[in-house]
């Protein structure tokens, strides 16, 4: 695959695989979601432990934010990589305009899924199945978007910025993974993770 940043083809796979994940995450949790309304008092499938559960976190108040529950942000949400990033497989040259409303879009995903995470770890005590995969996806999609748009210069930053951000393109899933490092060493020591298997 050709790489370039006018046609960033690696990005453009990444959003589509990406917003794929997400996207699915997003229905199972839905589903989930209706099956607690249809059988209360049931269950949900992705239940397998006091610890690592989604049923608390659907029907908690963190899990209807806005009113409704969270996964229809996400199915809703992770539509936009898919259709950026098919649309740049396709040929297409989104204007600076467009990179950072998309940004802020992603924006606004990180910061809410952190949110969750802290959430899930120090209110809530468990560990989400379905949210972890979205935690997944997004950290990373958050660091993609910001790093092209800074090295392309849609987001306006110093000559020198726009280098590093280039650079660090090549280091984006070390910085992904360190990330998740973060968030597993907060779940072990706030959760007892490790301890909770034996």
């Amino acid at each position: 695959m050709t790489e370039s940043r006018n046609r960033p083809v690696a990005l453009a796979v990444w959003l589509v695989i990406a917003g794929a994940i997400g996207w699915w995450a997003a229905f199972s949790l839905t589903t989930e979601r209706f099956h607690l309304l249809m059988n209360p008092g049931s269950t949900a499938s992705c239940d397998f432990s006091p610890l690592v559960q989604c049923g608390l976190n659907l029907t908690s108040p963190q899990g209807s934010v806005f009113g409704f529950p969270n996964p229809v942000l996400g199915l809703t949400g992770w539509v936009a990589p898919i259709v950026v990033g098919m649309a740049i497989l396709a040929g297409a040259r989104f204007s600076r305009w467009f990179w950072l409303l998309f940004l802020a879009g992603m924006t606004f995903a990180f910061g809410f899924v952190v949110w969750l995470i802290s959430q899930s770890i120090f209110v809530l005590g468990t560990l989400c199945p379905w949210c972890m995969v979205t935690w997944v996806v997004t950290i990373p999609s958050f660091y993609a978007v910001l790093l092209h748009t800074l090295r392309t210069g849609a987001l306006p930053a110093p000559a020198g910025v726009r280098r590093g951000a280039g650079k660090l393109m090549g280091w984006l899933p070390l910085l992904a993974v360190a990330s998740y490092a973060v968030v597993a060493v907060l779940a072990q020591l706030r959760l007892d993770v490790l301890g909770s298997l034996f």
